[in-house]
């Protein structure tokens, strides 16, 4: 239908007689229909819950979008989050990958600011960089407790999606507690992130490491990466994209300001290195351990090279990336029960996880 037969039909309410037609099913039309001469109630109010909603919008953004910035590399280009007054800013660490100097634009101005690297934590797909000169009205985020996020609620994405700075998109939060592992293709960092929230506002190339706002203006997190859609030969699955919870992003952004690093990854290890085992039908069925570290976790449980991990506590591990899946999940210092094969033979211990 184009715009002049919409035009058109828009004006189909006759003062006595109206036609009812389904010009787009091409039936033509039906008798003639007699319009009361008379209104028998009065109109109804238009609702002002929209109104309400787009004003709501629009106090977010203008209070959010000054707190997100473009972060220019030499090829790549992304987006951040200002974490403080000193000039913080977090952002994905496969945003900077493994550069140092970087180009900053600001919502406020489009002069360039150059900030160099303070951190860069691939494990969580987190870095933290530091403009060398802090510009006036430079205004820090504020970050939620992610652990209070529920599913439904409306949010805001906000960054420089394909170099189009300061962009917003709105969608709700589709999940919450979402395991998932980020490819190591194409400058990812092959990071699996733990307790991510999924969302259905559009995630685009540039988003990354810019915000995920609710209503309250409040940063939920960091979006990361959309979901790819294996039926397109990998491309972008609309309406699924995820973003690191924002309680993590402060914890990690925080440690990173204050000590240069992370000091405390809260992220559980066996203290191995694996790879996945595959079956005659070339399914994944296991990981094998590769190297053990000496007094580590998996050694002091006597897990050797050559073991093949197929279950940790109730979850079947088939592959590497569901050991780290299943990792995420846990704890430093919990106690879970390891299922492995050695020589053709089961064999279960129990391990004390270390920390990453």
């Amino acid at each position: 239908m184009d715009a002049s037969r919409t035009r058109t039909l828009g004006r189909v309410a006759a003062p006595a007689a109206v036609l009812v037609c389904s010009a787009v099913l091409g039936s033509g039309c039906s008798a003639p229909v007699t319009a009361p001469a008379e209104p028998s109630a009065a109109r109804a109010a238009v609702p002002e819950v929209s109104n309400q909603l787009q004003d709501q919008y629009q106090r977010v953004i203008k209070e959010a979008l000054p707190s997100v910035v473009q972060i220019q590399a030499s090829r790549d280009l992304g987006s951040g989050v200002v974490f403080d007054t000193q000039g913080h800013i977090v952002t994905n660490a496969h945003v900077v990958g493994s550069e140092k100097t970087f180009k900053v634009t600001t919502a406020s101005s489009e002069d360039q600011l150059t900030a160099n690297l303070v951190y860069s934590y691939p494990d969580q797909d987190l870095a933290v960089i530091k403009l060398d000169r802090v510009p006036a009205g430079l205004k820090p985020a504020v970050f939620a407790d992610s652990a209070k996020v529920q599913v439904g609620q409306i949010v805001l994405a906000m960054g420089s999606p394909f170099g189009l700075s300061s962009s917003v998109t709105q969608g709700i939060v589709s999940a919450t507690g979402r395991t998932v592992s980020e490819g190591d293709e194409g400058g990812g960092t092959g990071a699996t992130i733990a307790n991510m929230v999924q969302t259905s506002a559009a995630i685009n190339p540039g988003n990354s490491g810019g915000a995920l706002v609710n209503l309250d203006g409040q940063v939920v997190g960091i979006p990361t990466l959309g979901a790819a859609d294996p039926g397109t030969g990998g491309g972008a699955a609309p309406g699924i994209g995820f973003a690191i919870p924002s309680s993590l992003v402060r914890t990690v952004a925080g440690q990173i300001v204050e000590h240069g690093k992370v000091t405390d990854s809260g992220r559980a290890a066996l203290g191995i290195s694996a790879r996945t085992v595959v079956d005659d039908s070339y399914r994944p069925v296991g990981a094998a351990i590769v190297t053990v570290t000496p007094s580590g976790p998996a050694a002091q449980a006597g897990l050797r090279t050559g073991d093949v991990i197929t279950r940790l506590d109730t979850t079947t591990i088939t592959s590497v990336t569901a050991l780290a899946e299943a990792l995420a999940a846990d704890k430093p210092g919990q106690r879970v029960k390891v299922t492995y094969q050695r020589n053709g033979r089961e064999g279960t211990t129990e391990v004390t996880l270390g920390e990453q």
